[in-house]
């Protein structure tokens, strides 16, 4: 109980960076995230990663470097994303400690 109480004063909102969020959206809504969803206990938000892509075609993969089978992944889609979503970044010199995790990007 105190828990749910402590949970409740804060809204715990999630980003899913994805290539295909329209299947995001109905898992979350038909499991037990859509009922903490619907308790205002979370926010749960599907960002599509081509959002974040420069060229024409929205490309996110590319050949592997050396040659070979198969694609890779490109990172600066997804490092776009990650900066975009999680603001700007925390002042420096604070003292920290303030429980709040951040994500870490250099």
């Amino acid at each position: 109980m105190l828990i749910a109480n402590a949970m409740a004063k804060k809204n715990i909102q999630f980003d899913v960076i994805t290539l295909f969020p329209e299947i995001v959206e109905p898992y979350v809504g038909a499991s037990i995230l859509g009922r903490a969803q619907k308790a205002k206990l979370i926010e749960i938000k599907a960002h599509n990663l081509r959002d974040w892509t420069t060229d024409k075609h929205k490309t996110v993969d590319d050949t592997p470097y050396g040659g070979g089978a198969g694609m890779v992944m490109k990172v600066e889609p997804f490092e776009k994303a990650v900066r975009e979503l999680s603001g700007p970044p925390p002042a420096r010199g604070g003292g920290g400690g303030g429980g709040e995790s951040e994500p870490v990007l250099s």
